[in-house]
Formats: structure tokens, C-alpha cells, sequence
């Protein structure tokens, strides 16, 4: 259990491993970190793979004492390049598949406590969606219901980034893990999306999930049906629930978001929803569309500027990982046509997404 918290600053030191506190406690990341236990997942695969660990952490430019076991955040961008470097030089390309499959949820620490004693499975779902950046504050996880299917979303803050698309069926293996430790081991998803081309051998994928797998996604999410939410959690204690909720809630209070951060995070999971309207965030937000860009113009952005910084991460990522066409692309983005993303691309770029496509698709940069 928890006895203190020290909150931890994102000193843009990509890689750093800082020095542990003297309590020991378990930290929450700040934005754009990770919990350990990913690091320490990641180890573990790389050993059973034989990796050369010394060689992996030096050419990927991270800190030597990376796997030595420190109880603090690290970088998500950091791991998101060790992971895409050793999937490279393991040649194993189901390498997030590996590691994601190493987290249950008995291994989730305050946040596995809380999901395991809620409810039903849907209130352990939207509890998951809200305080998952307990864990993880490179990323952020979506619950949509649609008639009677339901979306379970996982989206970076920087989809773009090394290692992206295998920090994302990572996260799904974990959530798969997640819903088989509160529905049986036998749970299966109606079938899984993932934004990145299909590797020569999906046998693993299809092993693990137990359901279709779809490579060339606009993003990453777990689909099954709605009935699912409104089964009881067996054995539930809502005393256990309750005290590691507020458990959790003073970790998150000690790294407390802007506005301009928890925009951006509703922004990546909105971004491929055809949800990007100021007018609609303002809504949920329950300000005014005048109110919420006062309060962005104090922070030094806009609604119009993170907006577009989001469709911008989004096709770099879609470009760079998956086979979809540009017109399939723009469409996700929610351009009214292909010339339309064409042009705001070479905007944000200062090239059109094709040549961008070429010069960053992993085959074509010696991956």
C-alpha cells in the first residue's frame, strides 16, 4: 500500500532513469511517462529471447540502469524505441504482443485492486478509462458503446513515435489479460483492431487474442458486445474498491493535469472518432465554447492548434505503420476529401503524406 507520494517532473530527459525515493512508494507517472512494471516486462521477454540487453540500452541511447529495477516512471517514448529496436534485432515482430501478455490484472498493484472489486465488468471498464494514468501517462484509454457493441480504445499521446504500433497491441494484450482476470480465463473478444500492417506470421496474435485480428486499423481497441458491461463481478468487495480508489485519486492529485493536457487526451481517442469539435469538448467539459478557449489562450494554445497537432500525430503514425490509403486515411480523419488532408499534411509537414509515407515506412529506412 501507499504511505506517501512525490510527484515526478518530466524534465525532458528521454531515457533517464532518476534516483528512487526513500520510501519506496509507488509513484504515478507525470505525462508522457510509464509505469516500470513495463520495463521490467520487457526485460523479462528479452532475456527469454536471448537480446543482448547491454547492446540494446546503448544503441537505443537509453540510460545504462534502465533495467535495474528503479521504482520510477520512465519516459514512454524511451521504451517505445527499445521496444521497436529489440523487435528489429530479435526478429520478433509480435515483441509488444510478448510483453503485454506478462501484465494481469493481479499484477496492476492499487489500479488491478480497484478493477478487481468493482461492481460489474462495465464499471470496472470506465473506472480503467479514468484513472489508467495511474499506470500510464503516455497514453489514454477509450470506452465507446455503439448500439450493442462496445469499442475499448487504446491511444498515445504520441501515435508517431518509435515503437508505436508495438506499444499498442502491448497495451490490448494487457487489457485482454485485464478482462479475462475479471470474466474468466476464457474471455474473448469479437475480434481485435490494430494500426499497423500485418506481420508474416499472425499466428501469436490469433494464439493469444482467440478472435480475428485486423491489421491496417485507424486505431487500436478491443470490440465485443455490450452485454458484456452488465455482468456482476464475482466476489466484488466494495470496501476494497473504495479504499483503493482513494488511494489512487491521491496519486493522480499529486500530479495534477491542465486543461491543455487532459484536451489533448480526450483529443487522441476523439481524433479517428470524427469527434474533433470545439463545441462538443466544450460541452463535456461543461464550459462554453467562449470559456474553454479563454482557458486554452492561458495555457498558450487553442482548440484549432491541438486539434491539429492530433490528426498530424495520427497520419504519421497511420502512414508510417499500416497499408491504408490516403483516401482511407483522410477519411478516419474526417477530411471532407483526399486533396483536403493532402493539403493540411504539407501544411503541418512541408510535404504531401505520400512522399512523408516513403521516407518513413520501416522497409524503406532499412528496418
Amino acid at each position: 500500500m501507499l504511505s506517501s507520494v512525490e510527484p515526478h517532473t518530466n524534465d525532458g530527459s528521454d531515457g533517464a532513469v532518476t534516483d528512487e525515493s526513500s520510501d519506496g512508494a509507488e509513484k504515478a507517472p507525470s505525462v508522457g511517462f510509464i509505469h516500470p512494471d513495463v520495463v521490467r516486462a520487457i526485460h523479462t521477454v528479452l532475456v527469454e529471447l536471448g537480446a543482448d540487453l547491454d547492446g540494446l540500452i546503448a544503441e537505443a541511447r537509453l540510460e545504462p540502469r534502465l533495467f535495474d529495477g528503479s521504482s520510477k516512471p520512465v519516459p514512454y517514448t524511451a521504451i517505445g524505441r527499445l521496444i521497436g529496436l529489440a523487435a528489429d534485432r530479435t526478429r520478433c515482430h509480435h515483441l509488444g504482443l510478448l510483453v503485454g501478455k506478462r501484465t494481469t490484472l493481479a499484477s496492476l498493484g492499487l489500479l488491478g485492486v480497484m478493477l478487481r472489486h468493482c461492481a460489474s465488468v462495465g464499471d470496472a471498464l470506465r473506472a480503467l478509462e479514468a484513472h489508467a494514468c495511474v499506470r500510464d501517462r503516455g497514453a489514454v484509454v477509450g470506452l465507446c458503446v455503439h448500439d450493442d457493441i462496445v469499442v475499448l480504445s487504446y491511444a498515445p499521446h504520441e501515435p508517431e513515435a518509435a515503437g508505436a504500433a508495438l506499444h499498442l497491441e502491448r497495451a490490448l494484450a494487457t487489457v485482454t489479460n485485464i478482462l479475462r482476470g475479471l470474466c474468466g480465463p476464457d474471455w474473448a473478444p469479437l475480434e481485435v483492431l490494430l494500426p499497423r500492417s500485418a506481420p508474416r506470421d499472425t499466428v501469436p496474435y490469433i494464439g493469444f487474442f482467440r478472435a480475428p485480428v485486423r491489421f491496417d486499423q485507424e486505431a487500436a481497441a478491443l470490440v465485443f458486445p455490450a452485454a458484456l458491461l452488465e455482468q456482476p463481478i464475482a466476489g466484488a468487495d466494495p470496501a476494497l474498491r473504495q479504499g483503493a480508489e482513494d488511494q489512487i485519486r491521491e496519486l493522480e492529485g499529486a500530479q495534477p493535469s491542465t486543461l491543455k493536457d487532459k484536451l489533448r487526451e480526450y483529443l487522441q481517442t476523439a481524433v479517428t472518432r470524427q469527434r474533433c469539435k470545439a463545441e462538443r469538448v466544450a460541452r463535456q467539459k461543461l464550459v462554453t465554447r467562449r470559456t474553454l478557449s479563454r482557458r486554452l489562450k492561458a495555457e498558450g494554445t487553442s482548440f484549432k492548434r491541438l486539434a491539429n497537432e492530433a490528426q498530424f500525430r495520427v497520419a504519421k503514425q497511420l502512414l508510417a505503420d499500416t497499408g491504408m490509403s490516403l483516401a482511407q486515411i483522410s477519411d478516419c480523419l474526417d477530411f471532407s476529401e483526399p486533396a483536403g488532408f493532402t493539403h493540411a499534411f504539407r501544411r503541418w509537414s512541408g510535404t504531401t503524406p505520400s512522399a512523408w509515407r516513403r521516407a518513413n515506412r520501416p522497409e524503406t529506412k532499412g528496418h
